[in-house]
């Protein structure tokens, strides 16, 4: 599946909204605050709202284009949409909701049940009821509707946002498996920082219906000052330690080490820092704890109250760190300074670990 491409204006009552923008497979995130414009924008993309003008095209083929005339009806467009609240059909066993646009829609087979169902953990929840499900399994069988609809597109309505913390926490680890071995573009709108950090392959950043920026989560998530800044390191796993549990990272130049039982050798993670967490020298120590001291350059220096935040380049990436002004003074940081950054290992999140599909291997996303 090629890539779907976005260039459309139009209203929604009395807000308007513009979007241009291009979403290759994998997962692109629409994230913004709420009354942004991002459901809206969904919604339009497929087709259950007309924008006033301009085009949509998923992979070639022309869903909407105002100045044609072409406006296919959502059912002909492909896309397959997951809501906030679930919509199973309550008197249909799980194995007949995820199977049920198959049945009704007499559409082709292309994608393996049984493997859609173990991508989500459903193998024992096949013959039940949705009224005996929790929040999460239930959003989880919409999920997995979703794909065996056979889409071209996955556009998801805030997932999350009807569950509870608890919830959340059960069914992002799905989520994030759908994201690893998806071929289609996917939309996932979020207002929802750690979702977007977790999720996203890229980001367009929406306000008050027009597109403020669109790039990596590592550019869009960046720091605002409206609270503490998270940096998004990525990298490959370089080494495994099976006595401590714990994995080194080469973040290319450097590495970073974090308590992570389970990552693969070889294997491509994101990891989130946050600017609490990393303190700063001017040199490395010996005889400490923290087992990571990545040498970094300062590039920024921001007061924040009593305290200052500081951007460090760590070679191509970059890490953040919220120290008081007195021991920025004290070591004397300004742009240009070589410093240390010292990062316990336990503070060290893994916030995604990606993989590639491979060309031809059998996987969720079509032909």
């Amino acid at each position: 599946m090629d890539a779907l491409e976005v260039d459309i204006a139009g209203r929604a009552g009395n807000f308007a909204v513009e979007a241009r923008f291009r979403a290759p497979p994998g997962v692109t995130a629409l994230y913004g605050p709420s009354g942004a414009g991002k459901s809206t924008i969904l919604k339009m993309i497929a087709g259950l709202a007309r924008p006033q003008s301009g085009r949509i095209v998923a992979g070639g083929r022309v869903l909407f284009d105002a100045r044609a005339g072409i406006d296919l009806p959502a059912r002909a467009r492909g896309i397959g949409f997951v809501f906030q609240e679930d919509r199973l059909f309550p008197h249909l066993s799980v194995h007949r909701n995820l199977t049920y646009a198959r049945w009704a829609g007499r559409r082709a087979a292309r994608r393996d049940v049984a493997e859609v169902v173990a991508l989500l953990g459903l193998e024992a929840h096949l013959d039940r009821l949705p009224a005996t499900l929790s929040g999460g399994e239930r959003q989880r069988v919409a999920i997995g509707r979703a794909l065996l609809a056979e889409p071209e597109i996955l556009l998801m309505d805030e997932p999350l946002s009807s569950l509870d913390r608890q919830r959340r926490a059960e069914i992002l680890p799905y989520l994030e498996a759908v994201a690893n071995e998806t071929r289609i573009p996917v939309l996932y709108v979020s207002h929802e920082t750690d979702e977007v950090a977790r999720l996203a392959d890229r980001v367009v950043a929406l306000e008050a219906g027009r597109v403020r920026a669109v790039g990596t989560p590592a550019q869009i998530l960046a720091p605002s000052g409206d609270g503490e800044a998270v940096a998004l390191l990525e990298g490959r796993v370089s080494g495994i330690d099976p006595r401590y549990e714990t994995a080194t990272v080469d973040l290319g130049g450097a590495t970073v080490e974090l308590g992570a039982p389970g990552l693969p050798l070889g294997g491509r993670v994101r990891l989130k820092v946050r600017a609490g967490d990393v303190a700063i020298a001017t040199h490395r120590h010996e005889g400490l704890s923290i087992r990571n001291q990545l040498e970094c350059t300062v590039e920024q220096v921001v007061p924040r109250g009593t305290a200052v935040e500081i951007t460090l380049a760590l070679g191509r990436q970059r890490l953040f760190s919220r120290i008081t002004r007195q021991s920025a003074e004290a070591l004397a940081l300004g742009p240009g300074r070589r410093v240390v950054a010292l990062v316990k290992a336990v503070s060290v999140e893994q916030a995604r670990l990606m993989r590639p599909v491979e060309v031809g291997k059998t996987g969720i996303g079509g032909s």
